[in-house]
C-alpha cells in the first residue's frame, strides 16, 4: 500500500516537472526575440564598463588596470550593427532618426560643461562641439559609418555577403596600412585617427552578421568558443602591451586589429550560446545590466570631466565617488536627453507632414490656405 502511494507521488512529481519544463520551453519560444536580446544587453553593459574603466587612469594604484577601452568601443559598434538590422525607411528618414536619438544628450552635456568652464573654445569651435566631430570620437565615427551600414543592411544582395564585404574592407585597410601608414610607432589603436574607422565599420558588420544568423548561434552550447575567446583576449592584451613597450615591432601593429576582430567573433558566439543562462540570472543582475545598457551613451558622455576631478582621492574611495557620480549624472542626462529627442522627433515629423501636405495641394492645384 505504502509502495503504491510512493509510486503515485513520484509519477505526479515527474508530471509536474515535465509540465513546468514544457511551459518554460513554450514561454521561451514565444519570447525568443525578446530573450535573444538578453546577451546583447549584457554585452552592451559590459562595453560601458570596459570603456569607463579604461579612463580610470590615476584612479587605481596601478594604471595598467585602467584598460580595455578599445575592446569596449568595438563591442559598442558591433552591437550598433546588431540592433539596427530592421531598416524599413528611406535613408533620409532613417538617418534623421539616428541623429535625433544620439545628438540631444551630446548637446546638453556639452553645453553644461562649456557653461561650467570645463570645455573651452581654444581648440574647438561651436560647430566642432555641437555638430561635427563633437568632443566625442564615438559620435564622429558612427555618424559617418551609419551611411555605408545603411547601404549594406538595406540591400538583400549585400546583406547576404557580409563576410565578403568585411574581407574587402580589411584588404583596403591593409593596402593603406602597408603603403601609406606611419608604422614607426604604435598608434593604430588611437580612436581619433581615421584608420580606426575601418575597425569600427568591420565591427558593425560583425554585429549585422550575427543578427542575420542569430538562429545559428543562439543557445548553441560549445565550450570551445569560450576557450578560443579567452585565448584571443590574452593574445590581444599581450600583443598590445608588447607594441606599447617595444617600438621596434610597431611595423606589425595591424595584427592587433586582426586579433580584436577574432575576439569579437568568439565573444558573440560565446555569449549568444549562453543566452538561456543569462535569461535565468537573478532579476537584480538582469535589471542592473539593462539599466547600464540603457544609459551607455550618457555614461560615455559625462565621464570625461568627472574622472579627473576626483581621481586624487584615496583609492578605493575615489573609485566609489567617481563611479557613483558617473551613473547618477548619466541617468539624469538620459532622462532629459530622451525628452528632448522625443520633442525634436515630433517637431521634425510635424514639419515634414506639413511640407508633404503642401506638395500634395500644389500637385492637385488646390488653394494652399485651404489645405491647413
Amino acid at each position: 500500500m505504502q509502495l503504491g502511494i510512493v509510486n503515485i507521488v513520484l509519477k505526479l512529481r515527474r508530471t509536474i516537472i515535465l509540465t513546468d519544463l514544457f511551459r518554460n520551453d513554450i514561454y521561451y519560444r514565444r519570447n525568443e526575440v525578446r530573450f535573444m536580446i538578453e546577451y546583447a544587453t549584457f554585452l552592451r553593459a559590459l562595453a560601458a564598463i570596459l570603456i569607463t574603466n579604461s579612463h580610470y587612469t590615476g584612479v587605481y594604484p596601478i594604471n595598467i588596470i585602467a584598460s580595455g577601452g578599445l575592446l569596449g568601443d568595438v563591442m559598442f559598434f558591433t552591437l550598433s550593427g546588431f540592433v539596427l538590422i530592421n531598416i524599413k525607411e528611406n535613408f533620409v528618414n532613417w538617418y534623421k532618426k539616428r541623429l535625433i536619438r544620439i545628438y540631444p544628450s551630446i548637446w546638453i552635456i556639452t553645453l553644461v560643461y562649456i557653461l561650467l568652464g570645463f570645455y573651452t573654445f581654444e581648440n574647438c569651435s561651436i560647430g566642432s562641439y555641437f555638430l561635427y566631430p563633437t568632443y566625442y570620437h564615438f559620435i564622429a565615427s558612427i555618424v559617418v559609418l551609419y551611411i555605408p551600414y545603411y547601404l549594406i543592411a538595406k540591400n538583400d544582395y549585400l546583406r547576404n555577403r557580409v563576410p565578403l564585404i568585411m574581407l574587402s574592407t580589411f584588404i583596403i585597410q591593409l593596402i593603406i596600412y602597408l603603403f601609406f601608414y606611419d608604422k614607426t610607432y604604435y598608434h593604430i589603436d588611437t580612436v581619433r585617427e581615421p584608420m580606426i574607422r575601418f575597425l569600427f565599420f568591420q565591427s558593425m558588420l560583425m554585429g549585422l552578421y550575427f543578427r542575420i544568423n542569430h538562429t545559428k548561434y543562439l543557445n548553441n552550447k560549445n565550450t570551445s568558443n569560450w576557450i578560443f575567446l579567452t585565448l584571443a583576449l590574452v593574445v590581444y592584451f599581450g600583443t598590445k602591451l608588447a607594441f606599447v613597450r617595444f617600438e621596434q615591432i610597431s611595423e606589425f601593429q595591424i595584427i592587433n586589429h586582426m586579433i580584436l576582430i577574432i575576439s569579437l567573433y568568439y565573444m558573440f558566439k560565446s555569449f549568444s550560446s549562453a543566452n538561456k543562462y543569462l535569461v535565468n540570472l537573478p532579476q537584480i543582475v538582469r535589471k542592473f545590466s539593462s539599466f547600464l545598457a540603457k544609459i551607455t551613451l550618457q555614461i560615455y558622455a559625462v565621464q570625461y570631466v568627472i574622472i579627473p576631478r576626483f581621481a586624487h582621492i584615496i583609492f578605493p574611495l575615489n573609485w566609489i565617488v567617481i563611479t557613483s557620480l558617473i551613473v547618477i549624472s548619466a541617468y539624469i542626462l538620459y532622462l532629459v536627453g530622451t525628452k528632448v529627442s522625443d520633442y525634436l522627433q515630433k517637431l521634425v515629423d510635424g514639419l515634414i507632414s506639413k511640407i508633404n501636405k503642401k506638395e500634395v495641394c500644389l500637385d492637385e492645384k488646390v488653394d494652399v490656405d485651404r489645405c491647413f
